[in-house]
């Protein structure tokens, strides 16, 4: 059984990242290893000033001296980072080496290559700073449309490249899917760094494809989901036949579109209680989506997914398999893939037994505990293998 340290900086609003991180730990700690976690939250940010908060987030002492300190005293195998941004910070790397640890970090966005983390601006997949120094989020403000915050954001990201922190001082990067990795690997990170590991989400009960009916939507509602996609189609077709869950900054426009059909925000147990009776799900997001746990979630019901036809979903959503791809940003496109969906309920069905085929092929807690074993194993090895010297200059 392995001792494993998992560090996560998690965000102001709880989204599926923080969800993934609670679900992993919860399964390492089911099969008996000893899990501590390294937990800062972006709330203390409140209490910070802006130049301490700048400084933190390029590089915190505070996280070097806990991970120093946890180190010497909890002595974990292997590290496994998700979020450091902003108060983790990459410090943790370089305390991890000083002690021979490896370090896993889980690629949950863009962050490393793009600092708005989506390669979104003005509603259009933007690749401008993949492979370059990002100046130009500065001077566009694409991070939180500050051109202060963007300059953090891409001051972290430069001095961390130029000092190795990202290809020397992580021994693993997980991506999630191989439009994620390749998307890394074109921005200069080594290929051989990477392992591919999806999401995972448990599943008790079996479904059933009797009397399902209508689609749902499951998410934040704003325009890099795709909302406003997805009111426009509303408006097209009249009335879609589609629950709304969620919330975020396009919920006055979705109530409106939607009425009684918007159902605001959901516990995850009801969700997936809807999910095993809906007949499809809609992700019509217009940025790279990473690989959403709402995909999973529903494929775990025997639930097909309509999805835009983008970056990673295109792997993941088999159109006409395990669900329909539409072009993105086409709320007329999205309109008559559902309107299909609704006229061919068998075909839909026979999508949703492929959909949780899927599942219980790639996406299950068994599947996943296997291949998170093997990275840190593989990772393990890794730092075993490193030269004499290096290890020397690690400590240094």
């Amino acid at each position: 059984m392995l001792k494993i340290l998992v560090a996560h900086n998690a965000y102001q609003h709880r989204g599926g990242e923080d969800m993934v991180v609670d679900a992993e730990v919860e399964l390492l700690r089911s099969r008996g290893h000893d899990v501590e976690v390294y937990h800062l939250h972006n709330d203390e940010i409140n209490g910070m000033s802006r130049a301490a908060a700048a400084m933190t987030a390029i590089w915190s002492r505070r996280t070097e001296r806990d991970i120093d300190d946890l180190c010497n005293r909890f002595r974990p195998e292997v590290i496994h980072v998700h979020n450091t941004f902003p108060l983790i910070s990459p410090s943790l790397y370089w305390a991890a080496s000083k002690h021979r640890v490896p370090v896993v970090q889980t690629l949950h966005n863009f962050r490393l290559l793009c600092p708005q983390a989506i390669f979104l601006r003005d509603g259009k997949i933007c690749e401008d700073c993949v492979g370059k120094v990002p100046w130009r989020a500065v001077t566009r403000k694409c991070y939180r449309d500050s051109s202060l915050q963007s300059a953090v954001l891409t001051g972290m990201l430069v001095t961390h490249r130029a000092i190795g922190s990202y290809r020397e001082r992580v021994t693993r990067y997980i991506a999630l899917n191989s439009f994620a990795r390749d998307k890394y690997v074109a921005g200069g990170l080594p290929s051989e760094l990477f392992r591919i590991k999806p999401n995972f989400v448990a599943s008790s009960t079996v479904p059933s494809w009797n009397s399902r009916n209508g689609g749902m939507y499951v998410g934040r509602l704003s325009s890099e989901k795709g909302v406003d996609v997805l009111v426009a189609a509303n408006r097209l077709s009249g009335r879609l036949n589609l629950d709304v869950i969620g919330g975020g900054p396009l919920e006055d426009i979705t109530k409106e579109a939607f009425g009684e059909r918007y159902l605001g925000f959901r516990k995850l147990d009801e969700i997936m209680e809807r999910m095993q009776t809906a007949r499809y799900l809609v992700l019509p997001s217009v940025c790279y989506e990473n690989s959403p746990r709402t995909i999973v979630e529903a494929f775990s019901c025997g639930l097909p997914v309509i999805a835009s036809r983008l970056g990673a979903l295109i792997d993941i959503v088999r159109d006409g398999e395990t669900g329909l791809l539409f072009h993105p940003g086409d709320p007329a496109d999205l309109a008559a893939k559902i309107a299909w969906a609704e006229s061919h309920p068998e075909e839909m069905a026979r999508m949703g037994r492929a959909a949780r085929a899927e599942y219980e092929l790639k996406y299950t807690p068994e599947r996943n505990y296997d291949m998170l074993l093997d990275i840190y194993e593989d990772a393990i090895r890794a730092i075993d293998r490193k030269p004499a010297a290096a290890q020397r200059q690690a400590r240094a």
